[in-house]
């Protein structure tokens, strides 16, 4: 395994809310997830303490951040704070999205 250049076999693969694919590498103090979203996928409401960055690769999709909703597409960024419960519905097809932690989500791993 290379520590600074890791294969898409190397990352953690999950499956959350039923149907999001999630590949997932951490790294010391970060971590970075590709989510994808199938069409008729939904990432339900939830929160979590770590701080989520991130930014929509393919698709569109409403997320549904705190009391605040938007439209996203390729290439808008969101951003959640720890703690802050969120939401994300795709939009007439599937979605795509870079997330980043920090700190890192253990059971992500």
């Amino acid at each position: 395994m290379s520590r600074y250049f890791p294969s898409t076999e190397e990352m953690g693969r999950h499956t959350v809310f039923g149907k999001v694919n999630v590949r997932t590498y951490v790294g010391d103090q970060v971590q970075v997830s590709l989510a994808d979203i199938p069409a008729d996928g939904v990432v339900d409401w939830h929160a979590h303490p770590q701080e989520q960055l991130g930014v929509v690769v393919e698709g569109r999709a409403l997320f549904q951040i705190g009391d605040e909703e938007k439209e996203l597409g390729p290439g808008d960024v969101f951003y959640i704070p720890g703690n802050v419960r969120h939401r994300v519905v795709p939009l007439g097809g599937p979605v795509k999205a870079v997330d980043i932690f920090h700190p890192i989500r253990d059971e992500y791993r």
